[in-house]
């Protein structure tokens, strides 16, 4: 058996999610609110100066610090069923379908949030591997549950859940900087759809 690992965000998807499910789960109050706080922030981002992890974690932190763990599912499960499947790479979803066929273990390794990718991975049969919003009781903390999973966390999460000298060969789909060490671990890489030699 083989083993395919799939990053989710600009590898399966034609974009980011992240920015989707906070419009999609966060309250309209508390994105008016927080919208002048975070635009200096996206602007660093987009420039290279603020790290995707600092802005993901200050976001969720405001988005869904104490917000009811049953509103966060249910948008999750919204957002999986209406507007994920909107933003699907054909080539790629091919892709994963080719794997499954073949009989591989397709994981997907994702810096994205389990309130929406456990019902995406439930509707397409796959393992997942990703950043969990950490609860308190029935309410979020605004934190992560563990580091996010992204850059050597992905890898880190991947060896602990995985023996890869147990699969023939292990293939890693990926398209950003985040994805580099979970591509180290393959023998077939591919970035941005284009195998590396």
């Amino acid at each position: 058996m083989n083993l395919a690992l799939f990053d989710f965000d600009g590898t399966l998807t034609t974009r980011e999610t992240f920015g989707d499910f906070m419009r999609f789960a966060v309250t309209p109050w508390r994105r008016m609110l927080g919208a002048p706080l975070f635009v200096p922030m996206l602007a660093g981002y987009k420039l290279g100066f603020v790290s995707g992890t600092r802005i993901r974690q200050s976001v969720t932190d405001f988005g869904f610090r104490g917000m009811p763990v049953g509103h966060v599912r249910a948008a999750g499960e919204r957002f999986a069923a209406e507007f994920l499947p909107g933003v699907l790479r054909p080539e790629a979803m091919q892709r994963m379908v080719w794997h499954r066929n073949q009989g591989d273990k397709v994981v997907l390794v994702s810096g994205g949030l389990d309130a929406y990718l456990v019902p995406w991975c439930r509707q397409h049969g796959l393992e997942l591997i990703c950043s969990i919003l950490e609860t308190r009781g029935e309410r979020l903390t605004g934190h992560y549950r563990g580091a996010q999973c992204v850059g050597e966390e992905k890898a880190r999460r991947v060896r602990e859940r995985h023996e890869l000298s147990a699969y023939r060969t292990c293939y890693a789909y990926g398209d950003t900087h985040e994805d580099e060490a979970m591509l180290a671990l393959a023998h077939k890489r591919f970035y941005r759809g284009v195998e590396r030699i």
